[in-house]
């Protein structure tokens, strides 16, 4: 996300041309990014909640998450005008969760079948009755906003569901959770835990401290 994120403002900035919005390479390489963030979502949401959901936590946990999205789109209006950031990654993520929840007592076949039919239903579903702007956010309309960050729930909440019954599948075959012994010993080890316990403050600060330095760069260098 970093290295992404990084090239971009590289480009941004016109420090360098690599066809970031262009190029099919930085494109998927992008999408492959925000997969991996949202069925990591559905890992978590069974680890977390699996069992029976923990209302305080969870309640929490979204009202931040929500209270980061209108952050992002805040920030991204006085940032970028022309490409508001409406439904991104952290908006996809709030609402996915709670949408999520109802999936977590199913079985791991029946949450597999059921993001299939997420990830098909754009190709099927797609229509001009859903490009009004307050269907933004259910990736069936015909015309896609200029964000520079959208992450509609259709198909993107499929990434979630397979998260989902992937940690259920796993739970069940590995009940003693041995993974959970592992401890980290080097310091790239003991960096990586440290970034995934605050990954939502990594995601907030990351871009803002890159713009920064590369605002300082252009100034500097003219």
């Amino acid at each position: 996300m970093i290295v992404f994120h990084f090239s971009w403002d590289l480009e941004f900035f016109g420090i360098a041309n690599i066809g970031v919005t262009e190029n099919l390479f930085w494109i998927w390489f992008a999408k492959s990014i925000a997969a991996t963030f949202l069925f990591t979502v559905g890992i978590s949401l069974n680890l977390a909640h699996g069992n029976g959901v923990r209302r305080q936590p969870f309640l929490k946990r979204l009202a931040i998450l929500m209270l980061a999205a209108s952050a992002i789109t805040l920030a991204s209006w006085f940032f970028d005008a022309e490409g508001v950031i409406w439904f991104g990654i952290l908006h996809s993520i709030a609402v996915s969760s709670v949408l999520g929840l109802a999936f977590l007592r199913l079985p791991a076949l029946v949450i597999a079948a059921a993001a299939a039919a997420v990830f098909a239903a754009p190709h099927f579903l797609t229509s001009d009755f859903f490009n009004p702007p307050y269907w933004l956010w259910l990736g069936l309309s015909r015309e896609f906003p200029p964000a520079d960050d959208y992450i509609p729930l259709l198909p993107w909440f499929g990434f979630v569901l397979a998260g989902i019954a992937f940690a259920k599948l796993v739970r069940a075959r590995t009940p003693a959770h041995p993974w959970t012994a592992w401890q980290p010993h080097s310091a790239l080890s003991r960096l990586l835990v440290l970034a995934g316990q605050h990954s939502l403050i990594v995601y907030l600060v990351h871009q803002p401290l890159l713009i920064g330095l590369l605002w300082v760069f252009t100034q500097i260098t003219g």
